[in-house]
């Protein structure tokens, strides 16, 4: 046992090393390759971790692990609570180690870790690391190449709190799939009603999938919201189960306000999809009792590519990732249409090899564009092909297929503010870039 406990401290002293020398010479991002090592020194590493978090938080789910876990992180840290997050996003088992390894303190217990999981690595991580709360977002297809159909991404998640009988579990009640996830400490949120100031948004989509209660029968909605979530029910009597934290939207060009439990939370994202992850935010930080929620929610920061706004040759640069088809849906109805549009997309393992999802993905909004469009990335000619099959005006669509070229150009042509739509691994390479810099 000593000898183990040995190992891990000489992994976190490694982990820490690793970190500067990759920061010193900018040989990798370090986001999960020192993970990977420090499990090679001591492949215990996460079970002797424990003993220096007080309280540990994950999110999964398709989409919003990114921004839900960001917005837990900023509510703790803000209440003047330690905690560590994975705010990269490396989100599976290395991704994890190595946020874990960076962030302890070993003299110390942290209060918090707030982590988001991989879909697929729940179970993986809970094998070894112990968890107070999950947070579970939605469920949409992503990445079939990875996960196949939604029941193998489902029973990837419940199979993980399945090793954790007494982990308290937060679903989106809207979703039929996630609230279906069985747990013994149950706590569901949801939206009641939601209202547009921008109409643009409130535009409806075919991409969703149709769910069949246990008895067989399809659901029938009293509210759609968007794909399949909203309020359901079934003939057999089956329906969307009670709801602790249900919350009221209205939705702004620029920010949307949450009226949850009388209190309103203005939260500076845009469109409902940011909305879910911001109730669900807000939930778990209710649970926990963390104070000054409503004022802390205003100093919320983007994580890079998530609704952030940057600045390209002085234009302002909204970036968005893409990824699969019910979250680029939710996505596209945000777009300014008079703005200048770069779309990129990889098909690297990160991004999912199957980009089929683009043709599942209903890019008719964009025929409404002022501006040229501009693709880009290792698919781009699949997306151009996309485009001119969604009714885009050819002469409006442009090729340039690798990124920093397509960036530059963009940027340096634009009449307006930009809007950049890239898949995950495009991303990552455009957090890179110099050219975009911080804005407003």
């Amino acid at each position: 046992m000593i000898k183990r406990r040995f190992g891990f401290y000489l992994a976190l002293i490694f982990a820490k090393l690793a970190y500067m020398f990759l920061k010193i010479t900018k040989l990798s991002s370090g986001t999960s390759i020192i993970g990977f090592l420090v499990l090679k020194i001591c492949p215990d590493f996460l079970k002797f971790a424990n003993d220096y978090i007080s309280k540990k938080i994950n999110v999964t789910g398709t989409n919003g692990k990114t921004t839900t876990s960001g917005l837990i992180n900023h509510l703790i840290k803000e209440s003047d609570k330690s905690v560590i997050n994975n705010s990269m996003g490396a989100n599976m088992l290395n991704g994890v180690v190595n946020s874990v390894a960076l962030e302890i303190n070993p003299l110390k217990k942290t209060e918090y870790s707030v982590i988001e999981l991989d879909e697929a690595n729940v179970g993986l991580v809970y094998k070894k690391f112990e968890a107070d709360y999950i947070l579970v977002t939605n469920l949409f297809k992503d990445q079939l190449d990875r996960y196949g159909e939604l029941a193998t991404t489902k029973k990837f998640i419940q199979d993980g709190i399945n090793l954790k009988p007494d982990i308290n579990v937060l679903l989106n009640a809207d979703d039929p799939l996630v609230a279906s996830i069985e747990a013994k400490n149950r706590i569901y949120y949801g939206i009641s009603e939601v209202i547009y100031k921008n109409e643009t948004e409130h535009t409806e989509t075919k991409t969703g999938e149709i769910f069949n209660c246990n008895c067989g029968k399809p659901l029938c909605y009293t509210k759609k919201f968007y794909a399949q979530q909203g309020h359901y029910y079934c003939e057999c009597g089956y329906k969307r189960p009670n709801v602790k934290y249900e919350a009221k939207v209205t939705l702004y060009k620029d920010f949307s306000v949450i009226t949850l439990n009388n209190t309103e939370y203005k939260v500076p994202l845009i469109g409902l999809f940011n909305a879910y992850n911001a109730i669900g935010a807000i939930s778990l930080a209710l649970e926990l009792g963390i104070k000054d929620i409503e004022k802390n929610l205003l100093s919320f920061k983007v994580a890079f590519g998530r609704s952030e706004v940057k600045s390209l040759y002085g234009h302002k640069t909204l970036i968005q990732l893409i990824k699969n088809p019910i979250g680029a849906n939710e996505v596209l109805k945000t777009v300014d249409v008079n703005s200048n549009i770069l779309i990129a997309i990889n098909d690297n393992y990160a991004d999912g090899r199957d980009v089929s999802w683009l043709w599942d993905t209903d890019f008719s909004i964009l025929q409404k564009a002022t501006q040229e469009i501009v693709v880009s990335g290792i698919r781009a000619s699949d997306m151009a092909l996309r485009l001119k099959y969604a009714g885009v005006d050819i002469n409006k669509i442009k090729v340039i297929k690798d990124i920093k070229t397509a960036v530059d150009y963009i940027g340096k042509t634009a009449e307006n503010n930009i809007t950049i739509l890239p898949s995950y691994t495009v991303l990552l390479k455009m957090n890179k870039l110099k050219e975009l810099r911080k804005c407003c």
